[in-house]
């Protein structure tokens, strides 16, 4: 089930917030949220529903060992048996294919490549709980209590397929109790109606033209099509990620759950270190917290936790060489950051950061997008460059631009926080900042309506990160 189908928009969330709001005892309103959550993912993938709850149970279990036996021996063992139980779980379904055919291709074998089918939100769930059982380690947060209450926390349905990724200690309070106000249906709804229009107005429409440029061979586009094809490609990641990740922090919100910001308009960054501070911001800083500093042979090794990092966030994102060499590709930025100095690089003129940073970034999403292994990266590589012999551009190339010039122009402005400069001026004046909010409610409404509208002939396009 996709947040961006008429189903979801018109019959299930409806339903699921009647029943919500039919109660206000807190355990009634967390089991309506629990139902809905596993018919949520049941109508996804219900072969590993299974998995969902097992690994519920398992990970109650052992951060209730943990909080126990805090700062002892057997807390140790129990937090190394649950990184060992979830991250391997997630080696198994996710990277056991991949690694078997580089062994095949390295060493000659003809071992059977196993092929199990990856579980909807792997990714996803298996940090959050990851998070929750190191936290319980630390002594950040106590183990939950409650069965139930734990297994909403892995199973919510907002965050379940596609993040962000919501940490144990910013939602425990919440999951216990939570004051629901107007100004959070509100909000909730301008998040949702806004995420919804991300997607279904703008990503969906770039979807065709980055096919139309990087989806044949790409030797065979012209210079200027390959840039053009990468840098519609990177709108499209960005609307439709940022879509779904504010769709599901309205859900959320409406049901009194207060998620962080899971993007902070990251194309305006200057530099590679201030972009990955603004992109998938839950992504990064939980490698961040849970991986930069770990010992490595027994010492913690500035360089050899930041390359750690950046090795395992590509290979996060999926099972393919490409995402290996987009992580260590955007690691070897931050180290080149690093080694400048924030001091230094403040001192560059801005015009030539955002330039730097956006050649970058646009490489970056060009290697993101080649998962059909290193031949096509270097294709694309090569055709950044002006060596695949086509020529810079084409009569194709003009014919869309020409066509798709309002939409382009569309996603560009929306790259910047046009309601964060709207709202500064408005806020001095009550009655001002009033009919503003009058106004946005009226702009979200009309932006769902026409999203709906483009829904009821839409074809089947998933969140992309959906496959992550």
């Amino acid at each position: 089930m996709l947040f961006s189908r008429l189903f979801f928009l018109y019959l299930f969330f409806p339903i699921c917030f009647l029943c919500y709001f039919a109660t206000k005892k807190p355990a009634y309103r967390n089991a309506v949220l629990i139902v809905f959550s596993l018919v949520f993912y049941a109508c996804g993938d219900l072969n590993h529903l299974w998995l969902v709850l097992a690994s519920a149970l398992a990970n109650y279990l052992i951060g209730r060992g943990i909080t126990a036996f805090r700062d002892r021996t057997p807390a140790k063992l129990l937090l190394a048996l649950g990184l060992v139980l979830n991250l391997g779980v997630l080696i198994v379904y996710k990277y056991t294919g991949f690694a078997v055919e580089n062994l095949n291709a390295a060493f000659g074998l003809s071992l059977a490549v196993p092929s199990p089918s990856l579980p909807l939100g792997i990714s996803f769930f298996t940090f959050r709980i990851v998070s929750y059982l190191v936290d319980c380690a630390w002594g950040k947060v106590r183990a939950e209590r409650n069965f139930f209450t734990f297994l909403l926390y892995v199973s919510f349905f907002p965050i379940t397929v596609s993040g962000p990724i919501a940490r144990y200690e910013t939602v425990q309070t919440q999951l216990h109790t939570r004051t629901i106000t107007a100004n959070d249906l509100s909000e909730g709804f301008t998040w949702i109606a806004i995420g919804l229009g991300k997607k279904i107005i703008i990503a969906d429409r770039l979807a065709p033209i980055v096919e139309q440029f990087l989806g044949g061979t790409i030797s065979s586009q012209t210079t200027l099509g390959v840039w053009y094809g990468v840098i519609v490609y990177a709108l499209q990641m960005y609307f439709d990620f940022s879509g779904y990740s504010d769709m599901a922090i309205g859900i959320a919100r409406i049901f009194g759950f207060h998620l962080d910001e899971n993007f902070h308009h990251p194309f305006l960054c200057r530099d590679i270190t201030e972009f990955w501070q603004r992109w998938h911001i839950s992504l990064g800083t939980f490698f961040r917290d849970y991986l930069l500093y770990v010992p490595i042979f027994g010492k913690r090794r500035k360089y050899g936790g930041l390359f750690l990092v950046w090795f395992c966030t590509g290979l996060w994102h999926g099972a393919s060489w490409n995402y290996i060499i987009w992580g260590i590709y955007y690691g070897l930025f931050i180290l080149l950051e690093i080694g400048i100095g924030k001091k230094a690089m403040r001192k560059i003129p801005a015009v030539i950061r955002h330039i730097y940073s956006k050649v970058v970034l646009v490489v970056g999403f060009g290697i993101f997008y080649c998962t059909d292994g290193v031949s096509q990266v270097g294709d694309l590589l090569l055709g950044l460059l002006g060596q695949n012999d086509s020529g810079l551009y084409d009569a194709l190339l003009v014919s869309s631009v020409r066509s798709n010039l309002f939409l382009l122009l569309v996603a560009l402005v929306c790259c910047f926080p046009l309601l964060t400069l709207l709202k500064k001026p408005m806020q001095k004046s009550p009655a001002v900042n009033l009919t503003f909010s009058i106004t946005g409610t009226v702009f979200a409404a009309a932006l769902f309506l026409v999203s709906s509208i483009l829904l009821v002939d839409a074809t089947n396009t998933p969140f992309l990160y959906t496959n992550f």
